[in-house]
């Protein structure tokens, strides 16, 4: 089945009684089969789910005459033309086996939002780009806050929780748009071609849903394929310029490095506390352009300079002064759970880092302290803790564990860093912060960091990280009060 129009980028596809099958509720598909109801598709949901969330969402779209199937999110829809899936849906699910024996096409909603961004003579907003395994959100937040200090429409969409397919599709205008890409969404989106993307850094994560390392960074670095202007990459993750060497873009696109060191010429970084950039001046082997102050990016973690470099990089790809990116980085508040400081208690502070919910961000949140005290543990998902303990040991001063693989941690904690203290929490309630950071105070020195960096995710204690880290914050309150 499948006209050529659907799987033909280039051509429009007239969407007019065609039968798209929206696989799954929630964010993305609820905003994808509202979008193609409107176009004229015959269009049905299948959810897996038939909690009262998804109920509640059915009933709306019922509503306006989109057919809703629950509790049943394998089986094709007679009569299927097209599906467009949420991101999170895995490729090996029954139903897409079944697309595929029949000759289906699948769409995630960021395809379908490429596909609909010049229609009906809407002006084609070209696309700033970022994934990564970790930074993503905060380097989306940051080019947005530089692009809004040039002076130009945007808007920080895509996995940040913003749809993609509203700011295609909607009636606001926009000059660029700031656009964060998940592997999941990356896999589904085979046509996408952004006027410069980033790739942030490269670490094992979702292998369950890829299957493989290499799986998942081929998912990734589908984010450069076609760009026109700029490939930025991580100097420091050679993974990440591998992806850029394999990618077939534009006559005439850059590979552009960010580095936390001297910055080579096509490269962004750091010299004696300014960040600067040789990559896009007159005469980059000779020249130079001082763009901000290390101090002037909040907070300052070496993790968070990189996620600026490459902001300011994607920002520079596009025309941005260095004014603005200066601005820009000064504007930028960091969301909640990143880092945050929360306060400091008789000389000690306080950080919750409740999104470093993987080792390698935890890796990056231990890196930018000198003596820690390290509150750790949850669901682990498969991961191991030697590396990350082995180079973090001469920083801690303790550990206090909690969760469900706390043990995990504990034994790697054993192996690598002996002589530190540990404390371990058997339990796995909630209360079980306040004690965590009573511990944690026990431990301390003034000078010290308390840091909330769990390593794992938070949902064997609490509902997430944004939960987790406003119990350690509340913990923390208390300690002072």
């Amino acid at each position: 089945m499948g006209s050529g129009q659907v799987t033909d980028s280039s051509a429009p596809f007239d969407f007019r009684g065609k039968h798209v099958t929206v696989a799954g509720l929630g964010v993305s598909g609820v905003p994808a089969a509202k979008v193609l109801h409107g176009l004229g598709a015959r269009v049905t949901v299948v959810n897996d789910g038939d909690d009262e969330r998804a109920r509640t969402q059915a009933a709306e779209l019922e509503t306006l005459g989109v057919t809703v199937r629950l509790g049943d999110g394998a089986t094709l829809p007679e009569g299927t033309e097209l599906i467009v899936t949420a991101p999170g849906w895995k490729p090996d699910k029954p139903l897409f086996t079944a697309a595929h024996e029949a000759g289906v096409p699948v769409w995630g909603d960021v395809e379908l939002a490429w596909r609909l961004r010049d229609r009906d003579g809407r002006k084609a907003v070209p696309w700033l780009a970022v994934t990564g395994t970790n930074g993503k959100t905060t380097t989306v937040q940051m080019l947005a806050s530089i692009l809004r200090a040039a002076g130009l429409r945007t808007a920080a969409v895509g996995n940040i929780g913003v749809s993609l397919l509203d700011a295609v599709t909607g009636d606001e205008e926009y000059d660029v748009l700031a656009v964060e890409l998940s592997s999941y969404q990356l896999h589904w989106a085979p046509s996408p071609r952004a006027h410069s993307a980033a790739v942030l850094n490269l670490a094992p994560d979702h292998l369950d849903w890829h299957g493989s390392m290499e799986a998942y960074a081929a998912d990734k670095g589908r984010i450069y394929e076609g760009n026109r202007v700029a490939c930025v990459y991580n100097v420091a993750d050679k993974a990440t310029e591998d992806l850029v060497r394999a990618a077939d873009v534009e006559e005439g696109c850059r590979a552009v490095g960010f580095t936390l060191g001297s910055p080579a010429p096509s490269q962004l970084g750091v010299v004696e506390g300014l960040l600067v950039d040789r990559a896009f001046v007159e005469d980059r082997h000779r020249n130079a352009q001082e763009l901000a102050e290390v101090s002037d990016v909040n907070p300052p973690a070496p993790h968070n300079i990189a996620n600026a470099l490459a902001a300011a990089a994607l920002a520079r790809s596009f025309g941005v002064s260095a004014a603005a990116v200066r601005d820009g980085l000064r504007a930028f508040t960091p969301d909640a759970h990143r880092i945050a400081h929360v306060a400091d208690v008789d000389g000690v502070a306080y950080v919750d880092d409740s999104k470093a919910t993987n080792t390698h961000a935890t890796e990056a949140s231990l890196a930018a302290y000198e003596s820690i005290v390290w509150i750790a543990g949850g669901l682990a998902k498969g991961a191991t803790f030697d590396e990350l303990v082995a180079g973090a040991a001469k920083r801690l001063r303790g550990a206090v564990l909690i969760g469900a693989d706390r043990a995990l941690i504990r034994e790697a904690l054993a192996r690598h860093a002996p002589e530190v203290p540990v404390v371990d929490l058997d339990r796995t309630d909630t209360g079980a912060m306040l004690q965590a950071v009573q511990e944690a105070q026990r431990l301390a020195r003034p000078g010290d960091t308390v840091l909330l960096a769990p390593a794992c995710a938070s949902m064997d204690m609490f509902t997430n990280y944004n939960k987790r880290g406003d119990a350690f914050a509340q913990a923390v309150r208390e300690l002072g009060a």
